[in-house]
């Protein structure tokens, strides 16, 4: 790059970064597109509405209940995918949807939860179950008269999905609009008889008594689909689609009461969240600096360039940020530091070999690409798998860490390149600017394996122990938040209306010092003096005893305290789905990693090294008491994309090496080495995303402490076993699996000693510098073999000049 191009490429980067940061920070308009503030946040953050429904059926089953639950749980994502649904009592369910403020509009989208079947047009008698009115079909008889005739073909209950939207003609002359239906098993088989007996004739499909629609069946449909046509537009075959999904529950229900709530976690959750991430990129950026020089200053622009991105694209993509979407964009800045760190220190290494800084510029990013596109691939695919098979708090965290990993790789790869070469183009040309790597000796981590295996067993072990021992003292092996084991949501009607920062300052250390539980959930209804206040579950005790509080406190009328059981907002099927997905996930990176590094070792010990991170940090959360919530599944899940990362840095110089050195290496030399030459990046990168996370610990409220506390063991945690297990692990399937056995120091010791044996076997033996040769005796007879073939490949080569 010349000089003038190189000042062209610099005073772009300023005016992009100056621009990109405007806009993530004030937007353009009134409204201020782009900013920051326009984010769709979740309940945590900024509340929404609330809408509780009551079943029909005054005693509904448990397993009715959890059926509606998980069923209205995919209904209501549809608005955002922190969307949560949740029992409270026996007979009801709360449906909260985030960033919404618009209580009457969300019922009207949403729909009555009313009963839906489909019905034929005649019974067996001829008697007819619906006609045609002035402007649509309306039942000539009542649904239990229809019922006893025997017309009903299928249930709302055997419907799985409905989609509505426009789609191409077979024949591809225009376009129509339908909603297509997918059955369940029971649903397939009743439709494919039903089809079969009313071919030419109407299936009404009714909802709350009334004809939604009433299609007529042109042919059998026996594959478990089945399309609905002749809508007039997508909003028709969307309304209808979601009529149809809303009256598949397993229970009929009617809306109890609506509201609009504020935020979980309050304002100054928002705001210390805010200003701690700000404070720990700006640590991060002066660390950069001093470590990397010139290089550091880079890294600089490439992060704030990267956390604007980030900001400006989760407002694009209307995603909707939580508390777990802010542990994506802290893992995003984690590896957006950490490309730059793997690309910087190979630079220095570069130039700590005597190459040039040009060259040594250009050999950084050329080396450093394959461990960062691997690391950034592996956590992607696991992103992407989260997206798919996961729901609510897993869906939202996995669109924010794909998204940041996206982005990371943009600003690591291109916009630091550019930089770096512009730097260079105006003057920046001398080593001094750069650094140089200093060189270590190598440590012997893998003579070392045993006790780091015997550490990390004892750390594992914790975990089932401490379970245990609380199980008989506490009666409980984790503490469980409400939004797994469910808790109790106690009703305050205070005498003034309070704001969520007053809530947060005065209500909440009142209840913390009642209950003891410090993930306490209060939520403000807007327009009332009412606050809802979760906590776990509370025993009749305990609740008077809040009770007592806040009438002691805040002179509150006690017949205006009204406490109510809630079930887990993380139902079981949720919890099925995330373990899924991570199952899923971590399989997917197993192939990954096996087919680019080509040994299946390298997989099986990063994926046990990714094992050995989550039940140390599970144990963690047993050993210290930490609420098991959804910020548990974000932290276990942040543990997943950070540690496997880790892991491809060191396997990526490993395979680097082994190409270097050739077959014949000393495996263990190899693995100490690079582990070693990869120390710096490992400690550089743990210690910028600790940073990161422990300004957050040291400014949050007590709930992003929760959150923040665990995240940052795992970090330790995922350097730990990057640095001292996968190696080592790495080894030992090599060694016990692989075709070229590593030989320890004893090993090498006794054969040297029965050296005299081996000749005759024709084995080859260890040398001083490590390296292994021919025998002594064998060694003349080689080197005449050599030049044999060499002065044979000569005559060929003059043989083709002449002919």
């Amino acid at each position: 790059m010349k000089k003038k191009r190189g000042v062209i490429v610099l005073v772009l980067t300023v005016i992009l970064t100056a621009f990109l940061c405007y806009t993530a920070g004030v937007g353009f308009g009134p409204t201020g597109t782009g900013a920051a503030k326009n984010i769709n946040t979740g309940l945590d953050l900024s509340g929404g509405v609330s809408i509780t429904y009551e079943a029909k059926d005054k005693d509904p089953s448990k397993e009715d209940m959890s059926d509606t639950v998980y069923k209205m749980q995919k209904r209501v994502e549809q608005y955002s995918t922190e969307a949560q649904a949740y029992q409270e009592g026996d007979n009801r369910i709360t449906v909260e949807i985030p960033g919404v403020t618009d209580a009457d509009k969300i019922l009207n989208e949403l729909g009555k939860p009313g009963s839906l079947c489909f019905i034929e047009e005649t019974d067996k008698d001829g008697n007819a179950n619906f006609v045609a009115g002035e402007t649509k079909y309306e039942l000539a008889r009542s649904l239990d008269e229809i019922r006893e005739a025997g017309s009903v073909v299928l249930e709302g209950t055997d419907v799985a999905d409905a989609q509505g939207g426009a789609y191409q003609k077979q024949d591809g002359s225009s376009r129509e609009y339908a909603v297509s239906l997918k059955l369940t098993e029971e649903g397939k088989k009743k439709f494919a008889e039903a089809t079969e007996a009313n071919v030419g004739k109407q299936i009404a499909i009714i909802y709350d008594n009334e004809v939604l629609s009433a299609p007529t069946v042109e042919e059998a449909i026996t594959g478990g689909q089945a399309e609905i046509n002749g809508m007039s537009g997508v909003e028709e075959a969307q309304n209808l689609a979601s009529y149809i999904r809303i009256g598949s529950l397993s229970l009929e229900l009617e809306e109890l009461r609506s509201s609009v709530v504020a935020a979980q976690l309050g304002e100054e959750a928002i705001t210390t969240s805010v200003t701690a991430g700000a404070i720990g990129l700006a640590i991060v950026i002066l660390f950069m600096i001093l470590v990397y020089r010139i290089p550091g200053i880079v890294a600089a622009f490439a992060l704030i360039l990267y956390t604007a991105i980030e900001l400006i694209t989760l407002n694009a993509f209307d995603i909707t940020l939580t508390l777990p979407g802010i542990a994506g964009i802290i893992l995003g800045i984690g590896m957006a530091v950490d490309a730059n760190v793997i690309i910087y220190a190979r630079i220095q290494e570069e130039i700590a070999e005597g190459s040039s800084v040009r060259t040594a510029i250009r050999a950084g990013f050329s080396k450093a690409f394959s461990a960062i596109i691997d690391g950034n691939i592996t956590t992607l695919i696991a992103s992407v798998v989260l997206m798919w098979l996961g729901s609510g708090t897993v869906k939202g965290f996995a669109y924010t860490l794909a998204l940041g990993i996206v982005v990371s790789m943009f600003t690591a790869l291109v916009i630091s390149r550019l930089i770096m070469n512009a730097l260079y183009a105006v003057g920046f040309q001398d080593a001094k600017f750069y650094g140089k790597a200093k060189q270590r000796k190598s440590f012997n981590f893998v003579g070392k394996k045993n006790i780091f295996f015997i550490i990390s067993l004892i750390l594992i072990l914790v975990g089932p122990v401490s379970m245990m021992i609380h199980q008989k003292t506490d009666g409980s092996s984790l503490n469980y938040s409400l939004e797994f084991s469910g808790g109790t949501a106690t009703t305050v009607t205070f005498n003034e209306d309070m704001d969520i920062k007053t809530i947060d300052s005065e209500v909440t250390p009142v209840v913390e010092d009642v209950t003891g539980d410090k993930n306490v959930q209060p939520t403000k209804v807007v327009g009332t003096n009412q606050v809802i206040i979760k906590t776990r579950a509370l025993s009749q005790e305990e609740r008077e005893a809040l009770n007592d509080a806040m009438v002691e406190k805040f002179d509150v009328d006690r017949s205006l305290i009204a406490s109510e059981s809630i079930s887990s907002t993380v139902s079981s099927e949720m919890r099925q789905d995330a373990f899924v997905a991570v199952v899923v996930a971590t399989l997917c990176m197993l192939v990954y990693i096996w087919f680019r590094f080509k040994d299946i070792r390298f997989a099986g010990s990063a994926v046990l090294a990714l094992v050995h991170d989550v039940l140390v940090v599970f144990a963690f959360y047993a050993l210290a008491r930490i609420s098991v919530g959804n910020t548990f599944i974000a932290c276990m899940l942040t543990i997943v994309g950070y540690s496997i990362n880790a892991t491809i840095v060191i396997f990526d110089r490993i395979r680097e090496n082994m190409k270097k050195r050739g077959p014949r290496a000393d495996l263990a030399e190899i693995v100490n080495d690079s582990i070693t030459q990869t120390l710096t990046r490992s400690i550089y990168t743990s210690l910028t995303t600790f940073v990161m996370v422990a300004v957050l610990f040291i400014m949050g409220v007590s709930s992003i402490r929760e959150f923040a506390l665990p995240l940052m063991a795992g970090i330790i945690c995922g350097a730990y076993s990057s640095v001292c297990i996968t190696g080592s692990l790495w080894l030992v399937m090599k060694q016990g699996f692989g075709k070229n056995k590593v030989k320890s120091a004893v090993q090498q010791i006794s054969d040297q000693k029965n050296s005299e044996s081996a000749q005759s076997t024709g084995s080859v033996q260890k040398q001083g510098n490590g390296q292994k040769q021919p025998k002594q005796k064998n060694r003349k007879r080689v080197a005449e073999r050599l030049a044999a073939q060499e002065a044979e490949k000569n005559s060929v080569s003059d043989n083709d000049k002449t002919e």
